[in-house]
């Protein structure tokens, strides 16, 4: 009897098991600092209708909050757990370590209103104007931006110049104050100069808290309510817009598009309009923010795929489309471009291959990012990298460190100059009647130039009325010209100057912190070239010109540069037995000089009274000496010397 009853149990057991529908757990692979799922979620899930789908952009000034207001969003819909860390978007070691983000990015989110299930794809976007580059891409899949502003700081340089891109792209823009809860948080001042920013009598702004999640919701609900959905067309032939990518070491160059028309599935033939070669799509993933495999992509929505593309062949703005099925392309984007330059070399020839392969894949991430070989006699090959503004170039060198372990040496960042030549017809090297340089060794002979341009920059500064005066003497000592000059509020005010770039790139920024104790804010934009007076100033050792230290300055800042240059080499080129003479020269005037001492020895030591004119003749005879091997004397300078006066 007993035994019956078991064997009932068991059968029934076995039975029920049988029938459940269980669904597999999904498995993760970690790649890249993204989590990859194994299985791909049903397509019903995100074939969401195109009137239920929002693409936007949070939009805001360094440190106002926009990562801190992502986690809030992520959390609110459920995409990852409560307080299960800060700054989730912001992946990158350099991110988290800086406390700023430097890379966009994307996560797919599920919203219910008033009973109805919403798509959110959310892109978070960096805050500093070195990468703007960052948000002008992640603008092109979105029809609205939240445009966030501390309630403390108040509107700032990047936050006018995030606006009036986005009216540029006719975003919807929806303000929000954050930052509410601080003790000296004054919203309504904030309100009164978002006011004269957006032209209006009255702006309908959202004051909220992301730091204690104080009325997220009202966010979410402002984004459903005033952000129309994309505007595309599902039953025509797919087409989608690269508007970022990066290198996985397991999949390779990963494609993030956004689809205009049509879908796109797993195992389909895709083509490019740019390159025009075809692939087949291995894997289509949404992020959220956790890389999710799906089999189907729709339009309208923002999804990533691997498709072997290999990494030089992945352009951002380039179109996709079917396999034998041409369209006519999207509208891509205009290349950054460098602002500022800097030779990047391997601390050893032997890395030369390892680094450019970092280089290479780093620049995928980047696209901001140009990279031309060159080589120096005292340091070996190298690049000649541009950059969009120094903090994007210290970004960019960090980066290499951590995520591919390189040691970079890096010489002093420049600026491309041009130069009028003349009867350049009649001269081979020159090819036009203008040239364009920013490596001193290809500074033109000024006896065949009849001018020189430097790039010139339209500055942006807001700052309270306080430091407005200091500010204004800053900006004339770094040559710059006042364009206007115009209150925002009642105890602010926006400055801008048209300056050259040379004088931005080094120490303008921390001297605008200092004399404004932190509460001034910077941007500028690119302007046309303007005739200017530089020179090349040489760095020679004991006459002969080391080529590797020679830069490119203002005529009025030569001396300065020169003699800063040449008590750095007299503390750091090891002593010789001879004397050595450090000169910084413009042409054939000397401007600056040092004298590095030779190592002394005594050689009339062993003698002990005795005849002085025995003497007299030893010393003599140690002065000739001297002075003919400082002659014929070849100077070395170690491989240290370089890198401690040219590394940043």
């Amino acid at each position: 009897m007993r035994n019956a009853m078991l064997n009932s149990l068991c059968t029934r057991i076995i039975r029920a098991v049988r029938s459940a529908k269980l669904k597999p757990q999904r498995k993760w692979t970690c790649s890249s600092s993204r989590r990859f799922s194994s299985q791909a979620t049903a397509d019903v899930e995100y074939n969401v209708p195109v009137e239920f789908i929002r693409n936007f952009s949070i939009v805001a000034h360094v440190d106002h909050g926009k990562s801190t207001l992502a986690d809030r969003l992520l959390e609110l819909t459920g995409a990852i757990k409560v307080n299960s860390g800060k700054q989730i978007l912001d992946s990158l070691q350099v991110e988290k370590e800086r406390g700023i983000t430097v890379k966009a990015q994307t996560a797919s989110l599920f919203y219910s209103y008033r009973g109805k299930r919403y798509l959110l794809n959310l892109i978070d976007t960096p805050g500093h104007v070195d990468f703007s580059a960052e948000v002008h891409r992640s603008l092109a899949p979105c029809q609205g931006v939240i445009l966030l502003v501390d309630a403390n700081d108040g509107v700032q340089a990047q936050t006018v110049a995030n606006y009036y891109l986005a009216r540029e792209k006719n975003l919807a823009i929806i303000p929000v104050i954050n930052k509410v809860d601080l003790k000296n948080a004054n919203p309504e001042r904030v309100k009164e100069q978002l006011q004269t920013l957006l032209d209006v009598e009255h702006v309908d702004v959202i004051k909220i808290s992301a730091k204690l999640g104080t009325d997220i919701d009202q966010v979410l609900d402002a984004v459903v309510e005033r952000i129309p959905p994309p505007t595309v067309a599902r039953d025509e032939p797919f087409r989608a817009l690269i508007f970022d990518s990066w290198y996985d070491k397991h999949k390779g160059a990963i494609s993030l598009i956004y689809v205009k028309d049509g879908a796109l599935s797993v195992g389909k033939q895709i083509s490019s309009a740019y390159m025009k070669k075809s692939y087949e799509v291995r894997s289509i993933f949404l992020l959220r923010p956790h890389a999710e495999n799906v089999k189907t992509i729709f339009a309208g929505q923002v999804g990533a795929i691997s498709c072997n593309m290999k990494s030089k062949e992945a352009h951002i703005g380039d179109t996709l489309h079917l396999r034998n099925q041409p369209v006519e392309s999207l509208e891509g984007f205009k290349p950054p471009k460098p602002m500022v330059f800097a030779g990047v070399y391997p601390m050893d020839q032997s890395q030369f291959a390892s680094l450019q392969a970092a280089i290479d894949r780093l620049t995928l991430n980047d696209s901001a990012v140009t990279a031309t070989l060159e080589s120096s006699v005292a340091l070996g090959r190298g690049w000649r990298i541009g950059f969009l503004g120094l903090l994007h170039m210290e970004v960019f060198i960090q980066r290499l460190e951590q995520e591919y372990g390189a040691q970079p040496i890096v010489t002093a960042p420049a600026v491309t100059y041009k130069a009028k030549i003349f009867g350049s017809k009649n001269i081979t090297k020159y090819q036009g009647d203008t040239v364009t340089f920013n490596n001193p060794a290809q500074f033109p002979d000024p006896q065949i130039v009849s001018e020189f341009y430097e790039p010139m920059i339209v500055a942006t500064v807001i700052t309270p009325d306080t430091y407005a005066a200091e500010i204004m003497s800053l900006c004339r000592e770094k040559r710059g010209v006042e364009k206007s000059n115009k209150a925002i509020g009642n105890d602010r005010f926006m400055l801008q100057y048209v300056m050259p770039l040379s004088e931005v790139i080094f120490d303008f920024h921390d001297s605008l912190k200092s004399i404004s104790s932190g509460y001034a804010s910077f941007d500028y934009e690119d302007s046309d070239y303007e005739l200017s007076n530089i020179v090349k100033l040489n760095i020679l050792l004991n006459g002969l010109m080391v080529e590797e230290l020679c830069t490119i300055v203002h005529k009025s800042k030569a001396y300065e540069v020169g003699k800063k240059m040449c008590v750095k080499l007299l503390d750091t080129i090891p002593r010789q037995l001879f004397e050595i003479a450090i000169q910084a020269t413009v042409g054939s005037k000397v401007i600056a000089r040092e004298t590095l001492k030779p190592y002394k020895k005594d050689v009339t030591a062993k003698l002990y009274g005795g005849d002085v004119t025995r003497r007299k003749k030893l010393l003599a005879q140690q002065t000739e000496g001297k002075k003919r091997m400082r002659m014929i004397g070849k100077i070395t300078l170690p491989r240290d010397t370089f890198i401690s006066v040219l590394k940043r």
